[in-house]
């Protein structure tokens, strides 16, 4: 579904996208609906892909229900939840939407999920017409960067059971939509050994 036709839904997202950014002092009403009508209302079933690894990352994505995870094959062929996005959060494989190159890395919705999204060249137009969108955006998706670092770094040095113990401590949100094989590889350990702390908790 485009966001071009109506739903009331849509018209919800639009407007979290536009208090997210916090753009009301700085745009004109005109300039941010120039700037709604660039993206694309999309929903995704959990699981389903929205971009898949060995390919350039083209797409910026604004979650504005449910979780989408990033996630990688380890050299044994085992996937690696690297981190959880969820709500008012952007996403995409920062390096290869910047850069241009080829991702090693997946998105997956987590959970049943829906994002506004706009290709690379869409956004690159509006950034030339609305500089304070550009600021915006990069300054939430630096945000969103220093979460996942302070995140991960939270959990170092720890044993599984205490990863667990964090991981429902800083990330109830998380823990409480998405299934028990996500977590697991995103804690680094067995979804068997998981069933087995969860039972001991």
């Amino acid at each position: 579904m485009v966001k071009n036709d109506f739903n009331p839904d849509i018209c919800y997202m639009d407007n979290q996208l536009l208090n997210h950014l916090q753009l009301g002092t700085l745009l004109s009403a005109d300039d941010q609906l120039a700037i709604l009508d660039a993206f694309e209302y999309r929903t995704y079933k959990e699981g389903a892909t929205l971009f898949q690894s060995a390919h350039i990352c083209r797409q910026l994505f604004f979650v504005c229900k449910g979780i989408l995870r990033i996630l990688a094959q380890s050299e044994n062929g085992n996937e690696v939840t690297h981190y959880f996005i969820s709500e008012n959060r952007f996403c995409t494989i920062l390096n290869s939407f910047i850069n241009r190159v080829v991702a090693h890395e997946t998105i997956e919705a987590a959970c049943d999920a829906e994002v506004l999204s706009i290709d690379r060249a869409a956004l690159m137009d509006l950034y030339e017409k609305y500089p304070a969108l550009k600021t915006a955006i990069d300054n939430s998706i630096q945000k969103t960067l220093l979460e996942k670092i302070n995140t991960r770094n939270a959990y170092l040095g720890y044993d599984s059971s205490e990863r667990y113990r964090l991981f429902l401590e800083r990330q109830p949100d998380i823990a409480n939509r998405v299934s028990l094989g996500d977590i697991a590889s995103y804690l680094g350990i067995t979804q068997q050994s998981l069933s087995r702390i969860r039972r001991k908790q």
